[in-house]
C-alpha cells in the first residue's frame, strides 16, 4: 500500500466514518476518528444515529466490501445472530402491483440491526494498531492555512470541557458527519464556493417495531421466505418491510408520504399493516409478540451535494457518505453506497493525496449516480412528491416497471 502521510482525521464514527477510517488505515501512520457521541459498549441505539431504532438490512454489495475490508466479517456477523438471505430468492418483493420472481442468486445480504452492525465494525476497526477512536469530541471547524490553500487539521472541544479549543494536526481530514455536515458553511468561510445541491422533497414518515420471530411465521405466513418488502407504489404509495434480525426478532417498518402517516398507536399500526396491498406483513404481526414500543421517524428530502462540480477545493480535505448524498432510507442504499465510496477512497489514496478531492468526488459521484436515479425515480412515481420528472426519470421508471422478471406469486 502507498504510504501518503503521517496522520489522517475522520469526523464522525458512523458507518461512513468507520469505512473511511479503514481505507485510510492502509496509507497513514495513524488515523484518528472523532465522534461527538458516547459510543455504547452494548449494541444500543445512540443519539447520533437516529435511524438506529429502525429497520436495517445490509445489501449484498455492501456485505462483500465489508468482507474485503474485514476478513471474516460475514461469518462473524452470523455468529452474532445476523440472518443471511439470498436477496433474490429468499424474500417477497412486491412492487408495481406484482411480486418479483424468485430464483437463486449469489447476492447474499444480511438481516441485522444497525447498532449490532456498527458495533461489530467498530470493534474490528480498533483492532488495527494505527486506529484510535475518540468519543465525546465535537469538531468546531477545520484549520485552514490560507497561504498553502489546505486544511491542516481540526479544532475540537470535548463534552466535559477538558479539550476545548484543542487543535489536532493532520495531513488529511475526512468529513463523514452525515447529512447535517457543516462543510458547506466551512468552505464558504474559507472563501470557497458551496457545492450545488439537488433536493427532492418527499415528506416521508415511518414507524418501526420489533417482534418475536417464530419459525412458523416463515412457514405459514411468508410461504417459506425470510423477508418481505412492500414497495411504495400506486395507488396509495404506502410501504412496509419485515426483516429477520439478530436475537430471533422481526423488525417491521410501515410508512407513507406527506399527509398519509402511520398511526403511532397499537390498533392504528396494525390497521395500517392490514391496508397494505398484500397481507404477509399483517399476517405475521397480528398475533406476534411486540418487543419494543412503536418508534417514528420523519425524512424530509433526498439531498445530494455535488462537490464534483466545484472548480476549487482545499487540499487536505474530503467529504464522504451522507455528507455527500442522503437517500430516502426506505430504499436501504446508504450503507452500501458508503461501502462503495471506501473503494473510491482506496483507489485515490493509492495515487497520493495531491489533488485527491477532485479524483475522489468524481469517482464517488459515479458510484452515487445509479442508486440516486433509482431512488429519486421511484419517489417521483408518487404524484404527491415534488420534483421534475425528467426524460431520464420517466425512462428508468418505465424500464423497471416493464421488466419480464415480474410474475405473480404462485401459491
Amino acid at each position: 500500500m502507498a504510504h501518503v502521510g503521517k496522520h489522517a482525521i475522520v469526523v464522525g464514527a458512523g458507518m461512513g466514518g468507520l469505512l473511511a477510517a479503514r481505507a485510510l488505515a492502509d496509507h497513514f501512520d495513524e488515523v484518528t476518528v472523532l465522534e461527538r457521541d458516547a459510543l455504547p459498549d452494548l449494541p444500543d441505539p445512540r443519539k447520533g444515529v437516529p435511524q438506529g431504532r429502525h429497520t436495517h438490512g445490509l445489501l449484498a454489495r455492501g456485505r462483500e466490501i465489508l468482507e474485503q475490508s474485514f476478513p471474516g466479517f460475514t461469518e462473524g456477523m452470523i455468529a452474532q445472530g445476523a440472518v443471511p438471505a439470498d436477496l433474490v430468492n429468499d424474500g417477497l418483493w412486491f412492487n408495481y402491483g406484482v411480486y418479483l420472481h424468485n430464483t437463486p442468486s449469489k447476492m447474499v445480504g444480511l438481516g441485522v440491526s444497525r447498532p449490532t452492525l456498527e458495533g461489530f465494525v467498530r470493534r474490528r476497526l480498533v483492532q488495527l494498531s494505527n486506529i484510535r477512536v475518540w468519543e465525546r469530541r465535537d469538531v468546531v471547524e477545520p484549520v485552514f492555512d490560507r497561504l498553502s490553500g489546505r486544511v491542516t487539521g481540526v479544532r475540537v472541544q470535548s463534552k466535559d470541557g477538558s479539550h476545548d479549543g484543542e487543535t489536532i494536526d493532520a495531513d488529511l481530514v475526512v468529513d463523514t458527519s452525515g447529512r447535517g455536515s457543516s462543510s458547506p458553511a466551512w468552505l464558504s468561510a474559507f472563501g470557497f464556493a458551496k457545492p450545488p445541491e439537488e433536493q427532492i422533497t418527499v415528506n416521508l414518515g415511518y414507524v418501526t417495531r420489533f417482534y418475536r420471530l417464530k419459525p412458523e411465521h416463515m412457514t405459514n405466513c411468508l410461504h417459506g421466505r425470510k423477508f418481505v418488502i412492500m414497495a411504495a407504489c400506486s395507488p396509495d404509495f404506502r410501504f412496509g418491510a419485515l426483516l429477520p434480525q439478530e436475537g430471533e426478532r422481526w423488525t417491521v417498518t410501515l410508512g407513507g408520504y406527506r399527509d398519509d402517516q402511520v398511526p403511532e398507536d397499537d390498533a392504528g399500526f396494525l390497521e395500517f399493516a392490514r391496508s397494505l396491498q398484500q397481507p404477509e406483513i399483517f399476517n405475521v404481526i397480528q398475533n406476534a409478540e411486540p418487543l419494543t414500543p412503536l418508534t417514528s421517524y420523519k425524512f424530509v428530502s433526498n439531498l445530494r451535494r455535488h462537490y464534483e462540480k466545484l472548480r476549487r477545493f482545499p487540499e487536505g480535505y474530503l467529504v464522504y457518505g451522507d455528507a455527500l448524498c442522503s437517500f430516502d432510507p426506505a430504499y436501504g442504499q446508504g450503507m452500501t453506497v458508503a461501502c462503495l465510496e471506501s473503494l473510491a477512497l482506496r483507489e485515490c489514496l493509492a495515487n497520493g493525496t495531491q489533488g485527491i478531492a477532485r479524483r475522489f468526488f468524481q469517482m464517488a459521484s459515479r458510484f452515487i449516480e445509479a442508486p440516486w436515479q433509482i431512488v429519486v425515480g421511484s419517489d417521483l412515481q408518487n404524484p404527491r412528491v415534488e420534483g421534475k420528472r425528467t426524460a431520464q426519470v420517466r425512462f428508468v421508471n418505465w424500464y423497471i416497471a416493464s421488466r419480464p422478471l415480474r410474475s405473480r406469486l404462485q401459491r
